[in-house]
């Protein structure tokens, strides 16, 4: 955050200032105590509202071209900052060279939005050592918060595990690569690997757990919290799961996202909203009907947030049309067949 600056500003000007925040917002030309054609002049106009938008997995078989798309339409919305789940590049590499150069290409069309985007890693993302160097050395931190318009963002590491832990949890994963990319990827599913409870729901270490129950002590003033993981460790139970920041949040009002099973749902837990987002250019169930390309667009309030979920093949330009000619693009494998 920029320290604050103190300017000393003319008396005329403050007199300005002062005159033109007392200018009437709305005005009309109709005469006064007539019948108006309209119902209200109770605008939305709320000075806390802002609004983010949310995009999800764009990797685990990444199909080219929709998220530069999602990043064109969210430059149509305009929300105030952008953020992800997870899963920015496919990070099959143990080479530290090749995973630079997948980010280099993600980094290349994220930065086309007009909106600042702030990441949260994903099992492509911080797996292995090296992946998760390469992303301290290039964005910092793994986890971490902010506060913004007295909304609390909480950024979650979901694959926080020990030394040891994350040896054998990288060493399976690469055998059940190596599978997949074989003749028969069918007998993956038989691996070790995909019997890990850690492949589905994470973990969350006692240091990143202690981080954020202080985060969360420290800002007893904000009207909002919002959590943001790649994988849905509030599933998870005991040692490692959500627990400790539930215990924390509990008398506040939080919404949790995250990604990783590229099939949207909505769950309510401890009555609050729980919501696994689909994709933004990811691999595709193509029997599932829950599984298309979609971005998040959120609108904060002092009631709470107002999620609307925005799919790909919705948001037209001012031509009517799909941004980079994506009128043809399939976003929904169980609707186009592929």
């Amino acid at each position: 955050m920029r320290p604050s600056r103190f300017l000393l500003i003319p008396a005329f000007l403050v007199f300005f200032v002062a005159c033109q925040q007392r200018t009437e917002v709305f005005t009309h030309g109709l005469s006064a105590g007539s019948s108006v054609p309209w119902l209200s002049e109770t605008f939305d106009d709320a000075g806390e509202k802002f609004t983010f938008g949310i995009v999800t997995d764009l990797n685990g078989g990444e199909r080219e071209g929709i998220f530069q798309i999602a990043v064109e339409q969210l430059n149509l919305l305009r929300p105030e900052l952008i953020v992800t789940v997870g899963d920015l590049v496919e990070g099959t590499s143990s080479n530290a060279d090749s995973i630079a150069a997948e980010y280099d290409h993600f980094d290349a069309r994220a930065r086309k939005a007009k909106a600042p985007l702030f990441h949260v890693g994903g099992n492509h993302d911080l797996t292995d050592p090296v992946m998760r160097q390469v992303w301290k050395d290039r964005y910092g931190a793994h986890y971490y918060y902010f506060v913004y318009k007295n909304v609390l963002f909480l950024m979650l590491d979901t694959e926080d595990h020990t030394d040891e832990r994350r040896r054998e949890i990288h060493e399976a994963r690469q055998a059940a690569i190596k599978v997949m990319d074989g003749p028969e990827p069918e007998k993956a599913r038989d691996m070790e690997y995909f019997k890990m409870p850690e492949r589905v729901t994470g973990n969350i270490g006692d240091e990143q757990a202690s981080y954020f129950q202080k985060v969360i002590a420290d800002h007893p003033e904000v009207y909002w919290t919002v959590l943001f993981m790649h994988k849905p460790v509030w599933k998870r139970e005991g040692a490692g799961s959500l627990e400790p920041l539930e215990k924390s949040l509990a008398n506040r009002p939080y919404t949790v996202f995250n990604g990783h099973f590229h099939s949207y749902s909505h769950t309510l837990k401890n009555d609050k909203d729980h919501i696994i987002l689909g994709t933004t250019g990811g691999h595709q169930g193509a029997d599932d009907p829950n599984s298309f390309d979609h971005v998040t667009f959120v609108t904060m309030t002092k009631e709470g947030p107002s999620i609307a979920n925005l799919r790909l093949d919705g948001i037209l330009d001012k031509t009517a049309h799909i941004p980079l000619k994506g009128d043809s693009v399939c976003f929904q494998a169980s609707r186009c067949g592929h």
